[in-house]
């Protein structure tokens, strides 16, 4: 099959090819392979779309949390991560003697945070997020620009719960997931990812504990309507999940955000709380990333946008063109207006005006600020957009119009 071409551009879409046209990350052969380094306006892109999650999570009773990037072998051994993932993980002996690993994942080291004290029912559901990332040793033919990385940052959270909370708490996690990947024009199907019974030995638990928890995904997928599809085999080795395909405008399908229902590390770890009986009962554990790993989803990003991001996420939102050195002190003034209401602007002057806006059209820079003699006697700048020009306006009125564009992240 012929390779389907970006229909915007001549050139197959190519996230590494895009991101360094856009500036945004980097790597170096002395640093290594599958190692990106983010400049600062990739990094900038990374911490809008990690506040936009973060936002959203907040306001569904989320707090941050922060861990180590190492741990003992220990911790591994209890999750079941070591029997499984040893050979996947960067370790590390120290000097006297003591095995170490780097961070394949957080979720056991989150376990550690909820053990810290005893809970009632009454503090429970414990929402913790916490963007951080994680290292695997992947092989270096498997490594692929920042789709396949061997450091990458996972907006991580898991919710610790009682079972008749479950649901609940899904649908928080799923309403943020819809939100986010909707802004950006993707379209969602769910694939319920189950455990393979005829390969038992591949997880944790006991039957019974399975069923439970693949019945309660499939009753949820099926309360809300979602278009589902079952993938049998691809559940975590502890516990089912609902992994969210979404669909490019290239018409490619990718996995990206995922819920996951742990019934197992809890057991493993003794997490309980003190039920209205004050009994100790067992809880459950929630996993959550709506990006995946930031890494991989600007990659998708990059792809699916062709690189032009909307007014929100772009590193410069605002181009100023003076038409010649008698405009630059006005532009100046215009420069500083706007930098004060946090609108990031750059001035661009040196070439020919033809060259400038050219060189901002392929950094895709969302708009143009043309200034000549009309504008600054009339104290006016001519915007132009990605869909063309919109006119001469009051710098007050551009500044609200550019404003509200990114307060509503149109």
């Amino acid at each position: 099959m012929a390779e389907k071409t970006d229909p915007r551009t001549a050139l197959p879409p190519d996230h590494r090819r895009i991101g360094q046209e856009l500036d945004l990350f980097v790597f170096s052969d002395l640093v290594g392979s599958g190692l990106p380094l983010w400049t600062p306006r990739g990094t900038l892109v990374r911490n809008l779309l990690d506040d936009y999650v973060w936002e959203m999570r907040k306001a569904r009773g989320y707090e941050k949390v922060e861990i180590p990037h190492i741990t003992k072998k220990e911790l591994y051994e209890t999750s079941g991560h070591w029997e499984k993932f040893k050979d996947d993980l960067f370790r590390i002996t120290t000097r006297e003697g003591h095995e170490f690993a780097m961070k394949p994942m957080n979720c056991p080291h989150h376990t550690q945070i909820y053990a810290r004290k005893p809970w009632s029912y009454r503090d429970i559901p414990q929402r913790y997020a916490n963007s951080t990332m994680c290292y695997r040793d992947e092989q270096t033919g498997e490594l692929n620009g920042l789709s396949r990385v061997r450091a990458f940052t996972q907006d991580d959270a898991h919710v610790f719960c009682r079972e008749p909370q479950i649901q609940e708490e899904f649908l928080k996690i799923w309403d943020i997931i819809e939100e986010f990947y909707s802004r950006f024009g993707f379209s969602l199907k769910i694939r319920l990812s189950f455990h393979d019974p005829k390969e038992p030995d591949k997880y944790l638990g006991d039957k019974s504990r399975w069923k439970f928890a693949e019945d309660v995904l499939r009753g949820m997928a099926s309360a809300r309507k979602a278009d589902t599809f079952e993938g049998i085999g691809e559940a975590a080795f502890y516990g089912p999940k609902l992994d969210f395909m979404a669909k490019d405008s290239l018409g490619r399908e990718w996995q990206v955000a995922t819920i996951q229902l742990d019934l197992n590390m809890p057991e493993r770890f003794d997490l309980t709380c003190v039920n209205e009986k004050g009994e100790n009962e067992r809880i459950v554990m929630i996993h959550a990333a709506i990006m995946g790993s930031i890494e991989r989803f600007l990659s998708v990003l990059l792809e699916h946008l062709n690189g032009i991001f909307p007014l929100w996420l772009s590193p410069v939102q605002v181009k100023l063109l003076p038409i010649s050195e008698k405009h630059a002190e006005y532009a100046e003034e215009i420069l500083e207006q706007l930098r004060a209401e946090n609108i990031r602007v750059e001035l661009s002057d040196g070439d020919s005006l033809g060259k400038r806006i050219r060189s901002a059209k392929v950094e895709k820079v969302p708009y143009l600020l043309i200034i000549g003699d009309e504008e600054m006697n009339a104290r006016t700048a001519t915007l132009e957009g990605r869909a063309g020009k919109v006119g001469a306006l009051s710098i007050p009125d551009i500044i609200t119009k550019l404003k509200e564009e990114i307060r509503t992240r149109a």
